[in-house]
């Protein structure tokens, strides 16, 4: 059974001719990855672009461009319905995805700055609840399965919603998380009339001022055991496992192909492929794949080839996306889009958006956790990995709640 995902929630409604919003207002974006590797805070923005339909997304990606390229800084946020956005094929499907909020949010800011020491306040998650059961999980993925049967795509990325009770601030609750889960990708944003919590380890691409550019999908996920030596043969484990292999180097193809579209011929090289990566609550398969671009590629142009990252898609990207749509039924939103920052010099630094949280009133939030979905997936291990994900947040319930 499907529980309502907010009773606030509207459906888009792209139109022609709409430029971008260009606000004289406030905002914040907190990433861990900062300039350098170190946290930066991006404050007092000259302007925020936004667009919430799929006809102001061109003017926005330009006017966002021409700040950096004016010596100015870019930070913010891109929804994962952007995808929607900038494939001609998908754009139509906009006007009929249920909920709110921008496809883009950036800030255009002077400078960075160093981050201050957070104030300790308390907060608590209350509840984490799945909106889809088992039933309505098992539904979609048959679904999934019959048209890999047929041939239609390899894989899909497969999401459901969780509504969150917490109390204290968004703040204070993102700093609980980033204390019981440390990853090298948190944010906290609150930009566009959005605040975002993000807990996100998976980079979704880094480039330096010289055009080199890394990706980094994660595809494959095993709990933690709760001693030494079950913890390292779940790891292990996880690495032998073929079928998650087969999941990742698929997605390594699909990301090879993306970078291709803008690097120079021959430079696209794997220097990591299938290692395991251990975090507090979950152990994840990642590979890193670099390229050398082909001269300046500004931002519209890189957006339209690599957005959204396809570790949380499936494969082909196109066709995934389709079928996401079809089955999923609600706004992913900052989830599974991207987070991050880009400077005049043309470096940047942007997350795949996963163990996000989406404030959506006062003590209440929306997240997803889901997985990718193969021909020899099974449904049951699915649900529970996608139930492990939440971990993140779900540790942090006190017992007595």
């Amino acid at each position: 059974m499907d529980k309502p995902v907010g009773a606030s929630l509207r459906a888009a409604n792209p139109a022609d001719g709409a430029e971008a919003a260009v606000e004289q207002s406030g905002g914040s974006v907190l990433v861990e990855a900062g300039p350098g590797g170190r946290p930066a805070l991006f404050d007092v923005p000259r302007a925020v672009v936004t667009a919430h339909r799929a006809s102001e997304v061109p003017g926005a990606l330009v006017r966002l461009e021409e700040a950096r390229a004016s010596g100015l800084w870019i930070a913010g946020f891109a929804a994962y319905e952007l995808g929607l956005a900038l494939e001609p094929k998908l754009a139509p499907l906009l006007g009929d995805v249920p909920g709110e909020g921008p496809l883009l949010a950036f800030g255009v800011f002077d400078a960075p700055r160093d981050v201050p020491e957070p104030t300790q306040e308390p907060a608590a998650v209350l509840s984490a609840e799945p909106l889809w059961d088992r039933t309505a999980y098992g539904v979609r993925f048959d679904q999934i399965k019959a048209m890999i049967a047929r041939g239609d795509l390899y894989q899909v990325n497969l999401t459901m919603p969780m509504a969150l009770r917490f109390e204290g601030s968004g703040a204070a609750l993102w700093q609980a998380l980033r204390r019981f889960q440390p990853v090298g990708h948190a944010a906290h944003l609150a930009i566009g009339g959005t605040e975002i919590l993000s807990c996100s380890p998976e980079l979704f691409f880094r480039m330096d001022a010289a055009g080199r550019i890394e990706v980094a999908p994660m595809k494959g996920t095993a709990p933690r055991g709760s001693e030494t030596a079950e913890d390292d043969a779940l790891r292990d484990a996880l690495s032998r496992d073929e079928k998650n292999r087969a999941e990742n180097i698929m997605i390594v193809d699909l990301m090879r192909n993306d970078l291709s579209r803008l690097s120079r011929v021959g430079s696209v090289r794997v220097p990591a492929l299938c290692e395991v990566e251990r975090y507090n609550t979950v152990h994840q398969m990642v590979s890193r794949i670099e390229a050398q671009l082909d001269g300046h590629v500004p931002l519209p142009q890189l957006m339209e080839a690599l957005f959204p990252c396809g570790s949380i898609t499936g494969a082909p990207k196109i066709a995934a996306m389709q079928a996401i749509h079809d089955l999923e039924r609600w706004r992913r939103g900052a989830y599974c889009g991207a987070i991050g920052w880009a400077a005049p010099d043309g470096s940047a630094d942007f997350s795949v958006s996963i163990r996000t949280l989406t404030v959506t009133a006062p003590g209440e939030a929306l997240m997803g956790v889901g997985g990718g979905i193969v021909h020899d997936s099974d449904c049951d291990a699915e649900y529970e990995e996608a139930l492990w994900k939440s971990r993140f947040v779900t540790g942090l319930i006190p017992r007595s709640a």
